[in-house]
């Protein structure tokens, strides 16, 4: 196999750390007394790929390429602002990214991550004293909406000699959005007060925001959020601009789903995506990109199911162990889908390596079962 690791200079050959795992492994069944067969240690398969599997530590991981990276984050700020047009900003601390919308008497602000949720009125402020008074809900995980609950109210006056009253800010999810809210029960993640099935348009002064649901992929009641007129959509945890998706295809529920909502995410006309993650913005050139890689690793992964036998170097005694023979077979076919795919795209995803094997796991088990 061609060796692209140059970028690894300080990390083993997963088959050597492979080996110092046993060594450990072996010193761990001293201390706790296991005597088993299977506590004896570990033998690396053939053709283990230089980078590193799942549950070895390395010193250094692949540099990001310079087209993976974003603007740079003023950390005394702890986030940037990104003037998406006509009222519409992004939002992102360099790993997360959100948005909100300016309109003629109030902003709307899509997702909230904890990690810089505090900070939003102050971005907001600097480019508006309009309050919030819509927050939408890409989905209902809380590493992107957890610090909703934590939003300021919208003042209002009852009159022009009323008193002043305090309204929480609408609330807008897909009704799946919201069966998850309920049982989560999350003060952090307040329910939703509208709810949509399939097409929900917001209307807020001269601006329009659709929404639009495409079935489970991430998770159920993950939506398109877009804007016709800034040309702007927003998909979270689908795609992951110039870099490898998070593991296991961002956790995906649904993989064929999550296929399919790429699909349709190349077939709309947009000039921004915001994506929920990474550092930057992302174009129709990286959703192509990632396509090819989620094809490359459908082929690579349905190549190695039919290519590799089962059963090869287990011993004889463990055939009557149906999940021996499965794990070992698992194994050598994700040992080849990992290679197959390495050459091409170890150094045009940003951190390839840490997600690698996750993904072509993930890719065979669906492959099999979906």
């Amino acid at each position: 196999m061609t060796n692209v690791f140059s970028l690894h200079q300080s990390t083993k050959v997963a088959a050597v750390a492979l080996c110092a795992a046993a060594m450990i492994s072996t010193e761990g069944n001293a201390q706790t007394g296991c005597a088993a067969a299977g506590c004896a240690g570990l033998t690396p398969y053939p053709n283990m790929p230089d980078i590193a599997p799942i549950g070895v530590r390395i010193d250094k991981y692949m540099d990001i390429p310079e087209s993976a990276k974003g603007p740079q984050i003023d950390p005394a700020k702890g986030y940037r602002i990104e003037d998406l047009g006509r009222g519409l900003y992004m939002v992102s601390e360099g790993a997360y990214q959100s948005m909100f919308l300016v309109y003629e008497t109030g902003v709307v602000v899509v997702d909230a991550p904890p990690t810089y949720a505090a900070r939003l009125p102050a971005a907001i402020a600097e480019v508006t004293t309009n309050q919030i008074t819509h927050i939408i809900y890409s989905h209902s995980h809380s590493d992107h909406i957890g610090g909703a609950g934590g939003l300021p109210v919208n003042s209002l006056h009852a009159g022009r000699n009323g008193p002043r009253k305090h309204m929480p800010p609408v609330i807008i999810a897909q009704e799946e959005t919201e069966k998850l809210l309920v049982r989560a029960q999350d003060p952090n993640r307040p329910a939703p007060t509208v709810t949509f099935r399939n097409r929900y348009t917001l209307a807020v002064g001269s601006h329009v925001l659709k929404l639009s649901y495409h079935g489970n992929g991430h998770e159920p009641g993950n939506i398109f959020i877009y804007a016709p007129e800034q040309q702007v959509l927003m998909v979270v945890d689908v795609i992951y601009p110039g870099w490898m998706p998070w593991r296991r295809l961002g956790v995906g529920q649904d993989i064929p789903g999550i296929f399919a909502q790429v699909d349709e995410i190349k077939k709309m006309r947009f000039g921004t995506l915001v994506a929920g993650h990474v550092a930057r913005t992302g174009t129709h050139a990286d959703v192509d990109v990632q396509s090819a890689f989620m094809g490359d690793l459908r082929n690579a992964a349905g190549q190695a199911l039919q290519t590799t036998p089962v059963g090869v170097g287990v011993d004889p005694e463990d055939f009557s162990n149906p999940w021996a023979l499965f794990d070992n077979y698992i194994d050598r076919v994700v040992v080849q889908c990992v290679n197959t795919l390495t050459p091409k795209w170890a150094t045009r995803l940003a951190a390839f390596d840490t997600f690698i094997w996750d993904q072509c796991y993930t890719m065979e088990q669906s492959l099999r079962i979906d």
